[in-house]
C-alpha cells in the first residue's frame, strides 16, 4: 500500500534511479538460467538421450509459464508489493536450477526448467519492467523502459560465455549451480532498496508535476489479472499488439534463443564459438534496446515496430547461408543486424498499451508479453521438432521469416490512442 503523506521534490537523485538500478540487477539475474538451455542441450542430449524435442518441450513449458505469469505477477505487486513478489520469484528460480543438477529423467527436466523457473523468470519479466516504468517514470519512461529491458541482454552476455565454458570443461551441473547462485545474490539488494511507489518515498514519479489519484486494487490477484484481460479484449488494439509479439517470441526466444547454438553446431561450429556469437547479440541488443527507447520517446512506436519485424524478417531469411563451422563475415552481419532488433520492439509495445490502457498498462501488458511467451513456447518445441524430423532447421528459419513480414502488418494496422 502507498504512504498518505503528500509527495514532495527532492534535489539529489531521484529514487526511481535507485528502484530502476535494483530492478536492473534482478532482470540480470533471471535472465541468468534463460542462457542456459542452447547451451546444455547437446549435452544433455549426449549424457541422457534425450531429443531436440524433448529438451525444446521443457524450453516450451518454460517460456509458456514465463509468458503466463507475468500478469498475475504484476497483479500481485499491486496487491502485495513489488518487494516480496520479486524476492520469491528469485528463490524460485534458484531453487529449479540448483535441483536440476539432481535430474535423471525427462520429466525431472520439465518440472525443473519448466515449471519452477519458467514460474519464478515469468514474474521478473516485461509485465515488472511496465509496472516501474510506469509507476515510477513520468518523463524518461521510454528510455527507462529500453534500459531495463536491455538488463536481459545483458544477464545473457554475462552468463551465457561463462556457462558454454563451464558446460565444456566441468559439465552442465555446475554451469545450473552458477546460476542458481546468481539468482541468489540479487535477493539482498531487492530487499533493503526496492520500493513499491514512489509515495513511499514520500515522492512524485520522476517528472511529474502532480500526484496521481491511487488505484482501487481488487481484493483478488487473480481477479486484478483477468480484469486486466477484459479490458485488453475489448480493444482492437490489443490483439493486434498480441499477436506481432507473439511473432516477437517465436523468432527470438522460441527459435534463436534456443535453438541457434544447436543450428551452429549443426554446420561444424563449436559450442563456445556459437555461445559467443550469441552473446554478442546480448552486447548488442543493450545499445539496439536503448536506443529503441530513446527513439520510441520521438518516433511513431508503429513506425518503429513496422521496420523492426521487416529487418528481422530478412535476416532470419538468410540465415541459413550465413552458418558455417566458422565466424564468417556474413555471419557476423546477421549477429549485428539481429542483436541490434533482438528486444527493440519492447519499448514502443509498452508505449502503445500505455496509451490505450493508462495505469492499467504494466496488467494489460503482461497479457501481451504473455502471448510473445506462448509463441516462443511454440516455436522452442516446433522448431526442434522440425530439427528431429528433416535434421535441419533451415524451414523452421523460413517459416519465421514470412511470420515477421506477418507481425509488421498487424503493428501498421494499430492506430495511435486519442490524447
Amino acid at each position: 500500500m502507498t504512504t498518505t503523506s503528500t509527495p514532495k521534490t527532492r534535489t539529489g537523485l531521484h529514487w526511481a534511479w535507485v528502484v530502476a538500478g535494483v530492478s536492473f540487477v534482478a532482470l540480470l539475474g533471471a535472465a541468468g538460467f534463460r542462457s542456459v538451455p542452447g547451451v546444455m542441450m547437446n549435452p544433455l542430449h549426449h549424457e541422457f538421450g534425450w531429443s531436440h524435442g524433448v529438451v525444446g518441450l521443457a524450453m516450451s513449458v518454460n517460456m509458456m509459464l514465463f509468458g503466463l505469469t507475468a500478469p498475475f505477477a504484476a497483479a500481485l505487486m499491486d496487491r502485495f508489493g513489488v518487494r516480496p513478489v520479486l524476492a520469491a520469484a528469485l528463490m524460485l528460480i534458484a531453487t529449479g536450477s540448483a535441483a536440476s543438477v539432481l535430474m535423471t529423467a525427462s520429466w525431472q527436466l520439465v518440472l525443473m526448467w519448466g515449471v519452477l523457473v519458467g514460474g519464478g523468470t515469468g514474474a521478473i519479466s516485461m509485465g515488472f519492467v511496465a509496472t516501474i516504468a510506469v509507476r515510477w517514470f513520468v518523463q524518461r519512461r521510454g528510455l527507462v523502459t529500453g534500459v531495463l529491458t536491455a538488463a536481459s541482454a545483458t544477464g545473457q552476455l554475462i552468463f551465457l560465455p561463462v556457462v558454454a565454458e563451464v558446460t565444456t570443461r566441468h559439465g552442465w551441473r555446475w554451469a545450473s549451480l552458477i546460476v542458481a547462485a546468481a539468482a541468489l545474490a540479487v535477493v539482498p539488494p531487492v530487499l533493503l532498496l526496492m520500493r513499491n511507489y514512489p509515495a513511499d518515498k514520500s515522492l512524485l514519479p520522476y517528472g511529474a508535476t502532480e500526484a496521481e489519484a491511487p488505484q482501487v486494487v481488487p481484493a483478488s490477484s487473480f481477479r486484478a489479472a483477468f480484469d486486466g484481460l477484459l479490458i485488453g479484449a475489448r480493444v482492437p488494439a490489443f490483439w493486434l499488439l498480441a499477436g506481432s509479439f507473439a511473432i516477437c517470441g517465436m523468432t527470438t526466444n522460441g527459435l534463436i534463443g534456443t535453438h541457434f547454438i544447436p543450428a551452429a553446431n549443426d554446420h561444424g561450429m563449436p559450442t563456445t564459438v556459437a555461445a559467443g556469437l550469441l552473446a554478442t547479440v546480448g552486447v548488442l541488443d543493450v545499445v539496439g534496446t536503448v536506443l529503441s527507447g530513446w527513439l520510441t520517446d520521438r518516433v511513431d512506436p508503429r513506425l518503429l515496430l513496422v521496420v523492426y519485424y521487416l529487418g528481422r524478417g530478412l535476416s532470419l531469411l538468410a540465415l541459413p547461408a550465413l552458418l558455417s563451422p566458422h565466424a564468417e563475415p556474413g555471419t557476423w552481419v546477421f549477429i549485428i543486424f539481429y542483436g541490434l532488433d533482438w528486444v527493440a520492439t519492447v519499448p514502443p509495445t509498452i508505449v502503445l498499451c500505455r496509451e490505450y490502457f493508462g495505469a492499467r498498462s504494466p496488467v494489460v501488458f503482461g497479457w501481451v508479453f504473455a502471448a510473445h511467451q506462448v509463441g516462443a513456447a511454440v516455436a522452442a518445441a516446433g522448431a526442434g521438432r522440425l530439427r528431429d524430423v528433416q535434421g535441419t532447421y533451415d524451414l523452421a528459419f523460413y517459416l519465421a521469416a514470412g511470420l515477421c513480414v506477418l507481425a509488421a502488418l498487424l503493428c501498421w494496422r494499430v492506430r495511435r490512442a486519442a490524447p
